[in-house]
């Protein structure tokens, strides 16, 4: 968990996204028009990344999508996908520490 709000603390340091709220279990960052939330399972089993599950983040230009992205590989993310014109969207794709997809686009 520690790792994990260390990691989304610094990819959002320059966007909107503020830490509003955090336990020993949940850590919450929201905007005006946004949460995202990491947390301990409820279950207490392991946390695990979802096969098949992506979490999207529209950041409002191609500069913030690369921003993001290269922000979060310099975090110890892994790419996904680099920043391109991907159908009607700019989008470039990361996994963070606990290898949860993420989706920066435009």
């Amino acid at each position: 968990m520690e790792a994990a709000v260390k990691f989304y603390d610094s990819l959002f340091e320059q966007t909107e996204l503020d830490q509003v709220f955090a336990t020993d279990r949940m850590t919450f960052w929201q905007c005006e028009d946004f949460a995202f939330a990491i947390a301990i399972p409820f279950d207490e089993e392991p946390a695990t990344s979802g096969n098949g599950t992506m979490i999207g983040f529209s950041v409002g230009s191609t500069e913030e999508v690369k921003r993001l992205y290269k922000k979060a590989i310099e975090l110890g993310g892994t790419s996904e996908g680099e920043p391109s014109q991907k159908g009607p969207r700019f989008s470039g794709y990361v996994r963070d520490l606990d290898k949860n997809k993420l989706c920066f686009f435009e």
